[in-house]
């Protein structure tokens, strides 16, 4: 349901102010996996078999479907020996597993920087601690770090569930996080975290991947210089839904669209400024997309916010640093 808009009427002859977050769209994380694919339907033809969504971007997993990516729920679904990659978002010890014993050629998409929360936790059961984990239930990033780490692992998504834990020692206790939650959230949690066990261990807010912390950083500016705010991103997409989020948290008509086909005329009444930033795991076009489309609804100018620069790259597996293609076995 589309809240009331402004009683103003729209101002058909008043060029439109678009302005655009800077950094917006796809991270390293989400090119090294989109480029983990492609480079192997290069390498290995198709298909290639892809558990889960491999970034939670509805047209980019259309876009690698058409090319030859197979998208499956589970690793039964997959023939013996396929080609198979896992998805950004990592999995749990016991899908490795699996693919193991049915001898899957697997290539792990992960992030870097959630495996770097794998190892962490890994790190402090070695240590002889419980680990709390800082995240959203059944977020897929939170299913597979769970299942890296042996042990209890304890859930946490607010303060108020920290008050709720039971641990088996408070005084042998550690966090890690889950890399897409909102900086101010996380650091609201991990202070009832310290408060409550004061001897708890963890890494603070680093474990929020830099493009998070940019994005958010950057929609901030951004609805504090326009009248609404638009971000590109698919519904399942976590750190979109929380960039539309932050910008109601400030005030401001937010709206999540996955591309300009959820655009409606009425968001633009009384409307002199919009702002547009996209999710982690949207493509540049689609934001190119809906600047064509309010251009069409409205006479308007483009402009661009000063913000983080981004130059991280992550390398890609071995194994696809060989363009080559290779035959297949029968």
């Amino acid at each position: 349901m589309v809240p009331a808009m402004n009683s103003d009427p729209i101002l058909e002859g008043e060029p439109l102010d678009i302005v655009l977050a800077e950094p917006r769209g796809f991270c390293a994380g989400v090119e090294r996996a989109i480029e983990i694919v492609e480079r192997a339907l290069a390498k290995y033809g198709a298909p290639v078999y892809v558990r889960h969504e491999i970034v939670h971007n509805r047209h980019v997993v259309q876009d690698l479907r058409a090319k030859g990516a197979i998208f499956v729920g589970e690793l039964d679904e997959v023939p013996p020996g396929a080609v198979t990659i896992f998805s950004a978002h990592g999995v749990a010890r016991a899908v490795e597993d699996e693919a193991g014993q049915r001898s899957l050629h697997v290539i792990d998409a992960t992030c870097p920087l959630v495996t770097r929360v794998h190892l962490g936790g890994q790190r402090y059961v070695r240590q002889g601690r419980e680990v709390v984990l800082i995240g959203h239930a059944g977020h897929p990033e939170v299913v597979g770090t769970i299942g890296q780490i042996p042990g209890r692992v304890h859930l946490v998504e607010t303060a108020e569930d920290v008050a709720r834990l039971e641990v088996t020692d408070p005084d042998q206790l550690a966090f890690v996080t889950q890399t897409t939650l909102a900086v101010d959230d996380t650091r609201e949690v991990i202070a009832a975290l310290q408060a409550r066990f004061p001897t708890i261990v963890g890494p603070g807010i680093r474990d929020i991947c830099y493009a998070t912390q940019n994005r958010q950083e950057a929609v901030r500016q951004l609805a504090a210089e326009t009248d609404l705010v638009l971000v590109v991103g698919s519904p399942n997409s976590s750190n979109s839904n929380r960039l539309r989020e932050l910008a109601q948290e400030m005030g401001r008509t937010a709206f999540l669209i996955d591309d300009a086909d959820g655009l409606d005329p009425a968001w633009l009444d009384g409307r002199r400024s919009v702002g547009i930033t996209a999710g982690a795991s949207a493509p540049e076009h689609l934001v190119q997309g809906v600047i064509a489309a309010l251009g069409r609804l409205r006479p308007a100018q483009v402009r661009r916010l000063t913000g983080a620069v981004e130059d991280m790259h992550f390398r890609l597996p071995a194994e696809l640093a060989d363009p080559e293609p290779v035959a297949r076995t029968a």
